[in-house]
């Protein structure tokens, strides 16, 4: 329903009625109807934290300011802007792991629309224009890179307030969150206070027609009643068909242009929003899956130009994915499935239900999908950049230089650590690989392609027993033995990319010399013999300080450990890696004359010449049929990593 789109929001509230399900003071007290205004109640909101660890309060009733024009005492008291829940990072907001959402959880009635009034009001900045952060209404980000200082005029501690309201409940469950933003100057959000009421459905009723008994009669009806009965029944019959047929053909044309948005409205002292509709017709999707918004098949066509080949920018095991551009002007990465794919609706499933929990600035977001007439489409942010692989190799795109490069993996370790440690159990990608890093406009690096992930193994577990999955070159040899499941096999993939980055050369090239196939192998032993330098990518060639290199390779190393107990985590590989960030960018003081020992030397010419190497030669296309041409080769580790054609 958006009436909104043609109503101010107040007008459409006025038309309803109200009930209040929770009227919340984040990290402040209970406040009583006495210290209120308009004589209203605010409770504690620590029930409703549902990870407390998460949170922290902070008070600064005295520092609030009511601004003219703005919220005012009415609104909300004092004590309710003085107070608040934030992320627990420290004062700065510099904390490595500040990865997280604070989340509060409500009990809703399904098939209810309910409005949610945010009150918020920066006690936490030390300056204005600082802090941003993210605030999502169940899975949808219902205010990305909220900057409240530029809602108020740069004022620090100034009240301010923004209103949504849902489309109609779907669950019993309803969820509050707050989280970093990446163009924030660092990582934290807050929330003040919080009000969510029940808006009555179209029959007008607040009641959950579960609850509501029949209705019985006095069973005694003279003959006129009956024949006004049946007059009245057959008009109002005859008119609802009209206004059904009516509805039919307006919402087959709305279809054409909408999509799932949050759409602002201006009205006093603050901004409100509301959520558009959902549409589909699709059957295959579980109930679980349902906390990302449908996208209708025909704004699907509409935003690819019904599909358009020229609009492809990759093709998959899942199948081809094309750029689009969504009615709202929001560009978006749009993956249709291939029916034929083997890879088909578990995949679909799981990329739905993981990313639907996820929200951090290093994974992919996911907008949408759209299951009608037997698709299976994924919508996807768009990356300006595409893969990280593409600017390795193969493609004409501009070498990048060992900062950036360092960047990118700090990046796509933050994303694989935040799946790894977010939540209470951890989330195991399964399919590390360059072509599964992509980077936005701005080179910044996010973790994509989660259609094989696996929940990991309990507190009590060691592991997880599954089908061996993931891509050749890339998986680890002590799962694809033990057919367990650790985080460490995402460790080992990582390894992997990290020489990849270094090398800028295919994980598996038959065209090589034997001994160079396999990029994992032929790098651990210019590792362990210590002259690494020997087999980077030429473009880095005196680009690299030594300290950097050797720490990077360390950590490489160290990933690709034959057993998963002697790999890091993926903690202490962003650590790691971090590091040699600082060294690459420490500034030393030499003699000139001795400069030339400070970076690493030219290449070695003979482990370097690739110029012979067909750039297009790729693993996915080395077939077994291929293997005998190599007999003799140390490839045990290789070739134990011929999977399944599921594999991708």
């Amino acid at each position: 329903m958006l009436v909104s789109l043609f109503l101010s929001l107040g007008a459409y509230l006025i038309k309803k009625a109200l009930e209040t399900v929770a009227r919340v003071n984040m990290g402040g007290p209970a406040v009583s109807f006495e210290n209120d205004t308009l004589w209203r109640s605010w409770v504690p909101d620590k029930s409703y934290l549902i990870q407390p660890d998460f949170a922290k309060s902070l008070s600064k009733i005295g520092s609030v300011k009511y601004t003219p024009g703005g919220a005012t005492s009415d609104i909300a008291p004092p004590t309710v802007y003085g107070t608040c829940t934030k992320m627990n990072v420290d004062a700065s907001g510099n904390d490595a792991i500040a990865n997280f959402n604070v989340t509060w959880a409500f009990n809703v009635d399904r098939g209810f629309q309910y409005f949610i009034r945010l009150h918020l009001c920066d006690i936490v900045s030390t300056a204005a224009n600082q802090l941003l952060f993210n605030v999502y209404v169940d899975s949808s980000n219902a205010a990305s890179d909220f900057d409240l200082s530029s809602k108020v005029q740069g004022r620090l501690a100034t009240a301010y307030y923004m209103d949504f309201v849902t489309p109609p409940a779907n669950s019993n469950n309803l969820s509050i969150s707050i989280g970093p933003s990446s163009k924030s100057a660092y990582p934290d959000a807050f929330l003040n206070g919080l009000e969510l009421l029940k808006l009555n459905n179209t029959r007008g009723s607040l009641a959950d027609m579960a609850s509501v008994p029949p209705s019985t009669s006095s069973g005694s009806k003279n003959n006129i009643g009956v024949i006004i009965g049946v007059s009245v029944g057959v008009t109002l019959a005859l008119l609802m068909v009209g206004v059904l047929f009516c509805m039919h053909r307006r919402r087959k044309q709305e279809q054409l242009r909408l999509s799932k948005m949050w759409i602002p409205l201006s009205i006093g002292g603050g901004t409100s929003h509301t959520m558009g509709s959902k549409y589909s017709n699709g059957t295959t999707m579980s109930a679980a899956s349902n906390l990302s918004y449908r996208i209708p098949f025909a704004a699907m066509k509409e935003a690819t130009k019904n599909f358009d080949e020229s609009l492809v920018i990759g093709i998959g095991g899942f199948g081809k994915v094309f750029k689009g551009v969504l009615y709202d002007g929001t560009k978006v990465a749009v993956k249709r499935g291939n029916p034929s794919s083997q890879q088909g609706l578990r995949e679909f499933q799981t990329e739905i239900e993981m990313l639907s929990q996820f929200r951090h600035r290093h994974l992919v977001s996911l907008i949408g999908y759209c299951d009608e007439k037997n698709e299976m489409i994924l919508v996807y942010e768009y990356m300006e950049n595409g893969t990280l692989k593409s600017h390795l190799y193969g493609s004409d795109m501009p070498s990048m230089s060992w900062k950036q490069r360092l960047e990118i993996c700090i990046g796509a370790a933050r994303g694989l650590h935040y799946l790894h440690t977010g939540y209470a159990q951890a989330v195991i990608h399964r399919d590390v690989k360059s072509a599964n890093i992509l980077l936005d406009e701005n080179l910044m690096a996010k973790v994509a392609d989660f259609g094989l992930s696996k929940a990991g193994p309990e507190l009590d577990q060691t592991h997880v027993s599954t089908a061996v999955k993931g891509s050749f070159g890339y998986l680890d040899p002590e799962y694809f033995r033990r057919q367990q499941l650790t985080e460490k096999s995402d460790v080992y993939s990582f390894g992997v990319v990290l020489f990849e980055v270094l090398c800028a050369r295919h994980v598996i090239d038959p065209s090589l010399p034997r001994e160079m196939v396999n990029l994992a192998e032929w790098a651990m032993k210019w590792q362990k013999k210590g002259q690494l330098e020997q087999i980077i990518d030429r473009n880095l060639a005196g680009k690299i300080r030594p300290d950097s290199l050797r720490k990077f390779g360390e950590t490489a190393e160290k990933c690709l450990a034959d057993y998963g107990v002697d790999r890091p985590s993926m903690g202490d590989v962003l650590w790691n890696l971090e590091y040699a960030l600082q060294f690459q960018e420490a500034v030393i003081q030499v003699d000139p004359e001795e400069k030339s020992t400070i970076l690493i030397g030219e290449l070695s010419p003979q482990v370097n010449d690739f110029s012979r190497i067909d750039a297009n030669a790729s693993a996915e296309q080395f077939e077994a049929s291929n293997l005998e041409d190599l007999s003799g080769v140390s490839m045990s580790k290789v070739f134990s990593q011929l999977v399944k054609s599921e594999g991708r």
